[in-house]
């Protein structure tokens, strides 16, 4: 799970900002140890998903691990994860631009929000 200071950021960007975010990318990149990452990497990715951004894929969690900056580079697979993330950001931020040129921005509506009190 996110510690409290970035959990406390996002969950403040994301819901204060009044940013039009609908088709901006989004991605996550964690740092930990292999396979304790899920958590965070998921709590993360939700922000994007409920605010209509593209989450950006790669080739397995992008995740790094290292003690100090300098051993995340001996982190070879890590490191690859992040150059395919790159890779797959350049690669969407074209397509997207490509589709709105070609077909417009999706049309989404906000125009009730159930709130079950009656």
């Amino acid at each position: 799970m996110p510690n409290g200071t970035v959990l406390s950021f996002m969950q403040r960007l994301f819901y204060s900002c009044g940013c039009d975010l609908h088709m901006k990318i989004g991605a996550s990149v964690v740092s930990c140890r292999r396979g304790g990452n899920s958590a965070t990497f998921e709590i993360m990715n939700q922000f994007f998903g409920i605010n209509g951004m593209p989450t950006v894929p790669s080739t397995y969690w992008n995740d790094v691990h290292g003690y100090k900056g300098e051993d995340v580079l001996a982190d070879v697979e890590g490191v690859e994860t992040i150059r395919n993330l790159a890779t797959n950001i350049a690669f969407l931020i074209k397509s997207i631009q490509a589709g709105k040129e070609q077909i417009g921005k999706p049309d989404v509506r906000h125009t009730q929000f159930m709130n079950f009190i009656r």
